[in-house]
């Protein structure tokens, strides 16, 4: 049996607009914005199968939300009422407790509470957990940042990140930086291991036997990673890893290097050890920016696999640890993926300074107009 024939959909000029406002609207359910798109391409003259293979969704949804709009218009649109009880919490008390959670505090205290909440709108904790959690509020977190300062910040990102994106016929990128000062801890009890249920437990008190740094360098292509710890990390030090990477690299490649800013990565001893070789190529961070040096993401993993659950009565035992480590690594090498454009990782910066200027505007004529 052929399929019944499908509902011409004329729209006006309001209609139009209004569908083409939800297909657009960020912050519209994926559902609603569906709708819209499937009421505009029938409006365009598309069939239910072409709509169907165009969208990805089943033929059924199509001719229904078709039918819908044709008999109701816009209101054909809408969900249907769903079974159980009514709806308690009206959408003005919605929004009064999204809006007493941006702009309020609570007193004598530095954020809200779901039970502070509760008693102050005079909902159930559990209904302002899932407000919260539908306008994805989270009052209990909080995050750090800090925006580079550094003149040359975007020809340094446009430099590296093109190294990262497209690095250079024959030649190596290195990522290269040190771990310092990571300290040999012992805990004052005996590790308590994990069990069925029971996690493993800890001191949380320890006793210091020293430190040591190490001095790495990822190869961004090949995922491995050239370690040594040393002592101390000065200049002195530095120089002697660069003879190790040196030693361990192909002579024929040109070798790029992204580094940070510290202090002994540019004293004159470092820089004659460049100087005196030509096809290695400096590249450095910008300041405040070493989330952009991958060898970092290096030394996270290794802290959370390694050193921050571990017990070491010396700085050999460690070191010996982290050597494992880092075998264990190169054994089976998974280069980090960078996803990011220097254009996308610009864009973004420059919403986030926007967004900080205009909050410190904000914060700055309130300050003003209480005085």
């Amino acid at each position: 049996m052929a399929a019944p024939k499908a509902v011409r959909i004329e729209l006006s000029e309001s209609e139009r607009a209004e569908l083409q406002a939800r297909l657009r609207r960020r912050k519209v359910a994926r559902g609603d914005a569906q709708r819209a798109e499937i009421v505009l391409l029938a409006a365009a003259g598309l069939s239910n199968l072409a709509i169907t293979e165009r969208l990805g969704v089943a033929r059924m949804t199509v001719a229904t939300w078709r039918g819908r709009f044709a008999e109701r218009r816009l209101d054909g649109l809408l969900d249907e009422p769903r079974p159980g009880a009514p709806r308690t919490v009206t959408d003005e008390k919605v929004s009064e407790v999204v809006t007493a959670t941006l702009e309020t505090l609570p007193s004598g205290r530095t954020h809200w509470s779901s039970r502070g909440m509760a008693k102050a709108s005079g909902l159930a904790p559990s209904t302002v957990q899932r407000i919260w959690k539908a306008f994805s509020l989270q009052p209990h977190r909080s995050e750090t940042f800090k925006l580079s300062t550094d003149p040359l910040f975007v020809e340094k990102v446009r430099d590296i990140v093109g190294l990262y994106l497209s690095p250079p016929e024959r030649a190596l990128v290195l990522c290269v930086d040190e771990k310092s000062q990571i300290q040999a801890l012992d805990r004052t009890q005996p590790l308590l291991p994990l069990r069925p249920g029971q996690v493993e437990r800890h001191t949380h008190d320890y006793k210091r036997h020293g430190t040591t740094s190490l001095f790495a360098a990822l190869d961004v292509k090949a995922g491995t990673i050239i370690g040594s710890c040393m002592p101390r990390h000065r200049a002195a030090e530095f120089r002697r890893f660069l003879d190790t990477v040196e030693a361990r690299v192909p002579k024929e490649l040109d070798v790029h290097v992204v580094m940070d800013n510290a202090s002994s990565h540019k004293t004159r001893l470092i820089r004659n050890w460049f100087a005196k070789r030509p096809h290695w190529h400096e590249h450095y961070t910008p300041t405040s920016a070493s989330w952009i040096n991958q060898v970092e993401r290096f030394f996270a993993l290794l802290t959370d696999d390694q050193i921050r659950r571990s017990a070491h009565r010396s700085t050999a035992e460690l070191e010996t640890a982290i050597k494992a480590y880092i075998d264990a690594h190169n054994a089976e090498p998974k280069p980090f993926r960078w996803t990011k454009s220097a254009d996308d990782i610009l864009a973004a910066v420059q919403r986030f300074c926007q967004r900080t200027t205009e909050v410190q505007s904000n914060c700055l004529g309130t300050s003003e107009s209480g005085h």
